[in-house]
């Protein structure tokens, strides 16, 4: 396994009653072959709570099962809020389960940004803010279900996104400038190929279908930045922060990409 993360923070599909494939809806298009509302299972759902094409996700209409990324929510949800109990034992369990699963989602995602935060030398300012954090996060993720129902999500994130922005601001110091600042810009379909673009801020960037091959990507903030079909071949995402599995899966790329260790390089990548 590459990278320093810990291990639940891995999905673990053997230990998930496939709540992504059912608690969570998709609608019609590139990503996905039909429409499923929340709550329904998902035509392609085994009775064992595996994919009936699983092998073949990409060819049949469905590339969106193979982006998404629960960050280990799925098996905390199942094992440790519900001790075991599947959402098809009974109505309630499946109701209360169901709402839950993007709670801890969300708080399983600030566990891998807060992790990967403390690894960076250059956050050590914060780094005691950041464990505590981590620790308040880790806290309120081992709340029973109706504490984490209850739980106001967005609050945290403020209080998780000023560290992570610190954080930013701390790694990217020494090399970003103000041409760099592009978060949140449109950048679809952009020719960015061989751009430098180290220590750029491009966090909730729409980086959709943009040639970046052979871009330099080095200590760039990435969070929350739409990769979907993104070619990345030869690009340089050395150093790169915040950069997360289902982004890197959204993205193109080739044996020359190169990522931060924490990232694998993604099966269908050339």
């Amino acid at each position: 396994m590459p990278g320093d993360r810990p291990l639940e923070l891995r999905a673990d599909c053997e230990n998930c009653f496939a709540l992504c494939c059912v608690a969570l809806p998709f609608a019609a298009s590139a990503d996905f072959a039909v429409d499923k509302p929340a709550g329904k299972p998902c035509a392609n759902l085994r009775d064992d709570f595996r994919c009936g094409i699983h092998a073949r996700l990409r060819r049949s209409g469905f590339p969106g099962c193979t982006v998404f990324d629960c960050f280990g929510a799925g098996q905390k949800v199942s094992q440790h809020t519900f001790a075991g109990r599947d959402w098809r034992s009974s109505a309630e369990t499946a109701s209360a389960m169901f709402g839950v699963f993007p709670v801890m989602r969300q708080l399983h995602e600030f566990l891998w940004y807060l992790s990967e935060a403390l690894t960076l030398k250059a956050a050590r300012p914060v780094h005691g803010e950041l464990r505590r954090l981590l620790d308040e996060t880790e806290r309120l993720s081992l709340e029973d279900a109706a504490a984490l129902a209850a739980l106001d999500v967005g609050a945290h994130r403020e209080a998780v996104n000023v560290l992570l922005l610190r954080t930013s601001e701390l790694v990217r110091g020494p090399v970003r400038h103000r041409k760099k600042e592009l978060r949140g810009a449109d950048l679809m379909g952009a020719r960015l190929r061989g751009a430098d673009l180290r220590g750029a801020n491009l966090r909730g960037a729409y980086l959709i279908a943009a040639d970046l091959r052979r871009a330099d990507l080095r200590q760039a903030d990435l969070i929350g930045a739409d990769l979907r079909d993104a070619d990345l071949s030869g690009a340089d995402l050395t150093g790169a922060i915040f950069l997360t599995q289902a982004q890197a899966n959204a993205a193109r790329g080739d044996a020359a990409t190169r990522l931060p260790a924490a990232v694998s390089r993604p099966a269908h990548w050339s």
